[in-house]
């Protein structure tokens, strides 16, 4: 699907990803981008730092039904980025995650709907994937209920999606931020277990993701991108090699709700997947036979069991240093985080 000349909105989207989504969708000749997100602050920030005459920015929480279907006039695509996405803040305020993760999102939908929508993605998390904490659990039930929305919009056009994959490198709340700001406070760091492991995902590739979901979506499926992954004691070495070889390793327990292992595609979930030009999908396992002869090169059986970090390739540390240095330190890239 092109994007050209379309009306975007970003619910959440003066946060990370939001922010980078914006940028890569301003290189797609689009006519507007909406930034619908609650921080006045930073979207006073994103408008500082982002000039374009085609971003709109709009003060709204996904809990607000009638502001989300405001900021949705005229819309063709919605991107649904916001959440409360920290695992601890989730697990002692569920009720908070529940009303803008569930409620929120439901409001979107029904909004893409009254406004005759085109597309919607929702953006998941390996989290929503057996969960284990309150973030996760939010997740999956986004992911139910944008599958369930393509099976009872009736006879509105809007095609509802979702993409799934784990922490992005260098984002906000991700590890690598937390390693780099203890090393330059501290010269000490705190992990788990060395041997935990984490699927691995660049911004770039996130976005790409996210876009290329347009032009394979038929409705209620979920996108998954095929990764590497690293442990989590390579990953703090790399970061000590870069900053501070004298840094100090202290060693913690593993949180509520965390996992040894990240699982993107589960062992039931797997029955129903294809892999389709290099991406997982997802289907909905009452539309599976009939759906998939409708994605390019579809093939069948591509998973055994599940699809987790400790069954993947390893990235090794020297690899996991070149990494940092062009997604995180790299002044050049567009995409860089703003921690550093």
């Amino acid at each position: 699907m092109s994007l050209k000349g379309k009306k975007v909105l970003l619910t959440g989207g003066s946060g990370t990803l939001g922010r980078a989504l914006a940028k890569k969708l301003l290189d797609q000749d689009v006519d507007t981008i909406r930034i619908f997100s609650r921080d006045e602050g930073k979207q006073v920030s994103m408008a500082t730092e982002m000039t374009d005459h085609r971003l709109r920015f709009i003060i709204g929480d996904v809990r607000d039904r009638d502001r989300v279907i405001f900021a949705m006039e005229d819309i063709d695509v919605v991107f649904h980025v916001a959440a409360l996405k920290q695992v601890p803040v989730a697990e002692y305020n569920p009720f908070e995650a529940v009303k803008t993760n569930v409620i929120g999102s439901q409001n979107v939908i029904e909004a893409c709907m009254a406004r005759e929508v085109e597309f919607a993605v929702a953006i998941s998390s390996d989290k929503a994937v057996s969960p284990l904490n309150t973030y996760g659990a939010t997740k999956l039930l986004m992911e139910k209920i944008f599958t369930a929305a393509n099976y009872y919009k009736g006879t509105r056009k809007t095609i509802f999606t979702s993409v799934r994959y784990g922490n992005v490198m260098g984002s906000r709340g991700s590890v690598i931020p937390q390693f780099i700001n203890s090393i330059k406070n501290s010269s000490s760091i705190t992990i788990t277990d060395p041997n935990m492991t984490r699927f691995n995902i660049t911004l770039s590739q996130a976005l790409d993701l996210i876009l290329n979901s347009l032009s394979k979506a038929i409705g209620g499926e979920i996108f998954v991108p095929k990764l590497d992954a690293y442990r989590l004691g390579d990953l703090a070495r790399a970061v000590i090699n870069i900053f501070n070889k004298n840094t100090v390793v202290n060693y913690t327990s593993i949180r509520q709700g965390e996992k040894m292992h990240e699982t993107l595609i589960n062992e039931s979930e797997s029955q129903y997947t294809i892999e389709s030009d290099g991406t997982y999908i997802i289907l909905s396992p009452t539309r599976f036979l009939e759906n998939i002869g409708k994605y390019p090169n579809a093939k069948k059986d591509c998973i055994e069991g599940k699809y987790s970090s400790e069954n993947v390739k390893l990235i090794d540390e020297t690899l996991l240093i070149k990494m940092i240095e062009s997604e995180i330190l790299d002044m050049n890239n567009p995409f860089r985080p703003n921690f550093v």
